[in-house]
């Protein structure tokens, strides 16, 4: 069972793999890559900027610390001056602990301005490396873009996009059922010719072929018994056909034929 999740596990990142390589986009990757790089160096700046305030404070610090001191200094003499030694000392006492307090100010301030030049001198870096970043992108990007504008140019002349295979399946299809249509439609024209099937229209048409065909035979008939009555009409009521002309010298049957009128007629 191990055995079959692992395998299922190996197909699995295998086919995420190949969906994550063809969504991929390397243009996007490398706008998202400079994007960061750019919150990168504007945290430095803000880094750079929040250790010179803190260094900035520091100094002020020290600028009241050392005016405090002279004063501390100005009032010892002016008691020295009207013989209070005692409060000359206890200024002196106070500017001795404000001195320590400066040293300590100044020691900060030291470390404080040698993190402000190094945040400085890193920032300075990852400018120049952002910069060189933002002219190799664009540089990838253009190429990029050129030979993907080029690939889609060969396969569209190729006919191996999938654009164009749409296409291409798209007319075959109609090109089936073209040849279809026509195969159909003159399989049903040779049925008809045949027989098998009939129009309805060539039927319609026949029937009136037909009853037209019936008329003129009528009509036909009519005038050849018009004519076969004016025929004898003309040889008049009563009167028997003419016998038939024998050739010469052949015999003649008494018995076959007898006179009537005058006119031989068989018996």
């Amino acid at each position: 069972m191990a055995g079959l999740f692992e395998r299922l596990k190996l197909i699995f990142n295998a086919k995420a793999d190949a969906a994550l390589d063809k969504m991929e986009d390397p243009r996007q990757t490398l706008d998202y890559s400079y994007q960061r790089q750019l919150e990168l160096l504007q945290k430095v700046r803000r880094g750079v900027a929040d250790v010179a305030t803190s260094r900035k404070r520091v100094e002020l610090q020290a600028n009241q610390l050392d005016a405090e001191m002279k004063k501390l200094t100005l009032s010892a003499q002016r008691a020295l001056e009207v013989g209070r030694e005692d409060l000359a000392r206890e200024a002196l006492t106070r500017k001795s602990g404000l001195q320590q307090q400066l040293d300590d100010l100044m020691t900060q301030h030291a470390q404080l301005q040698g993190e402000e030049e190094k945040l400085v001198r890193a920032s300075t870096r990852l400018q120049a490396k952002v910069d060189a970043f933002r002219t190799r992108k664009e540089t990838i990007k253009a190429t990029y873009s050129a030979a993907e504008a080029q690939t889609r140019i060969n396969e569209a002349f190729t006919g191996i996009s999938e654009e164009m295979g749409d296409v291409g399946l798209a007319i075959q299809r109609a090109e089936d059922k073209t040849a279809q249509m026509q195969a159909r439609a003159g399989a049903i024209d040779e049925l008809l010719a045949s027989g098998v099937l009939e129009d309805p229209s060539h039927t319609f048409k026949d029937d009136i072929t037909r009853e037209l065909d019936a008329l003129a035979s009528t009509s036909q008939v009519e005038n050849e018994l018009a004519a076969l009555k004016a025929s004898i009409g003309a040889v008049g009521p009563g009167t028997a056909p003419a016998a038939p002309q024998l050739p010469a010298g052949a015999p003649v049957d008494a018995e076959a034929t007898e006179v009537t009128d005058g006119n031989p007629r068989e018996a």
